[in-house]
């Protein structure tokens, strides 16, 4: 199917999607139990960029130490989770893909887990990032090979295998919980609920690095992108490899997932929400869904992450249980649309 240069209704709804999210961060920063007006919250962020900083503490502390860099990590983590779903739709051909259904969040949360009961720092720094990687590249690729048939990935089989290895994998994690030092409960609770709540400013360059990098490269394969949801047959005409196509945004999807993973937790069906809104608003040309998911993931994720923590303050709601409720309505409203 050939693809028009996108209409300039659709880059304008593009450049308001970054605007609203430029505007979600100054105002998010300054929701919680101690308000702090968006005023004063950009205030204190010009300040810290020009390195003065006259601001009252209290308010300077909550906004730069705390708050900021937990609104950047969700800005982070919705943008690369709803990159991958756009991804795995594509490369599936399944409009309900996305990495939680498909089992990457499950296998991620796998090796993070494993990470934090029973390797210890193998790897130093890396280690949890590393395991979480190799856990959600070991869903996918069970899922791929469950989900083949006569050589070919069939999108029904595919969402079905993945279902069941989100199962499995979660069986897993439970299981070493049940078989791991018991005093580590909290710490792993964590990566089955997922939560923002640890971000610091030291640990957004990895998460920061893996979301631009990959966000890039998949910009750099629309076409293939493009041809992959149109289905294998117009693909093979239009002179993609699929095969090797597929191992790749696999391996990307699985990696961008696994990055996130292992610093928020599994955060599930940003990746399914976030695609299907940004085809009605852009159109299904990845040159304009990949940046518009992205900049309407990271959008839903930051608000998210507002409701987790004023909806019950001053204690804090798991963001992972909250986008799963908002994720689960919309999930069975695309099957009784679809059905």
């Amino acid at each position: 199917m050939p693809f028009r240069r996108a209409p300039r209704k659709a880059w304008r709804r593009i450049a308001i999607l970054a605007v609203l999210l430029a505007i979600s961060i100054v105002i998010a920063t300054g929701l919680g139990p101690v308000a702090v007006a968006p005023a004063m919250t950009a205030r204190i962020v010009i300040e810290h960029l020009f390195g003065t900083t006259t601001a009252p503490a209290m308010q300077d502390n909550i906004v730069w130490l705390i708050r900021l860099p937990r609104v950047l990590l969700a800005t982070l983590v919705g943008a690369s989770l709803a990159v991958a779903g756009t991804t795995l739709q594509a490369a599936t051909g399944n409009r309900l893909a996305d990495p939680h259904l498909l089992g990457v969040s499950s296998g991620a949360s796998v090796g993070a887990v494993a990470a934090t009961l029973w390797t210890g720092a193998a790897f130093g720094s890396l280690t949890l990032p590393v395991l979480a990687f190799a856990g959600a590249l070991a869903a996918t690729s069970l899922v791929v090979m469950l989900g083949a048939g006569r050589g070919r990935l069939d999108s029904q089989r595919l969402l079905l295998a993945g279902v069941a290895v989100s199962f499995v994998m979660m069986g897993c994690a439970n299981l070493m919980l049940y078989l791991g030092d018991q005093r580590a409960a909290t710490s792993v609770l964590f990566w089955m609920l997922g939560g923002l709540g640890l971000a610091r400013w030291d640990m957004l360059g990895v998460p920061a690095c893996f979301a631009g990098g990959g966000l890039l490269w998949l910009i750099g394969r629309r076409r293939e992108l493009n041809a992959l949801m149109s289905g294998d047959i117009v693909a093979t005409t239009l002179g993609v490899d699929i095969a090797r196509t597929r191992r790749e945004l696999f391996a990307v999807s699985s990696l961008l997932t696994a990055a996130m993973v292992a610093t928020s937790g599994a955060i599930g069906f940003v990746g399914l929400v976030a695609p299907h809104v940004c085809r009605r608003l852009v159109g299904a040309d990845h040159a304009r869904l990949l940046p518009a998911s992205a900049l309407f993931g990271a959008v839903l994720l930051i608000w998210a992450d507002v409701a987790a923590r004023v909806l019950v303050a001053p204690d804090e709601l798991p963001i992972g249980v909250l986008t799963a409720l908002l994720g689960g309505v919309f999930f069975a409203g695309l099957v009784r649309y679809r059905g």
